[in-house]
């Protein structure tokens, strides 16, 4: 999970490479925010087009937890918001966000993930939402 992290941050060429060696075909993506993504292939266009959204962007992994076939990590989301993101066209901001995922390992390649982030907090710091008290 980590190596995937560090691949990640490499750019996009390496870290779209590192799902086709980490990731199972049959890939199951639980974003909380819309519904399931299924198969690696569209999980690959899901990252290559936040990639694309904010073309610096980098994870930064605080805490990780393992136990049996599953990895809990909490990791700090940044990059500057340059191309179309959710429907918003490029602010050029930079954003800070903080994302807790549950992974889950089947055969050696990750199978299955949970993953929960402060959409709120991105859109107020997008400025497409109002920051209260502003």
């Amino acid at each position: 999970m980590r190596r995937f992290f560090e691949e990640w941050n490499k750019r996009k060429a390496t870290g779209i490479a590192a799902i086709d060696k980490a990731v199972a075909t049959n890939y199951v993506f639980h974003r909380g925010t819309s519904e399931d993504m299924h198969g690696v292939k569209d999980f690959k266009q899901y990252m290559s087009g936040l990639y694309s959204s904010f073309p610096d962007n980098q994870m930064t992994v605080d805490d990780m937890i393992v136990e049996g076939d599953k990895a809990v990590v909490r990791f700090t989301f940044t990059g500057t918001h340059k191309g179309e993101f959710m429907g918003i066209h490029p602010t050029n901001k930079k954003v800070t966000g903080s994302i807790i995922e549950i992974h889950r390992f089947a055969g050696g390649k990750l199978v299955e993930t949970w993953q929960r982030f402060d959409t709120l907090g991105l859109m107020q710091q997008l400025g497409v939402i109002p920051t209260p008290g502003k």
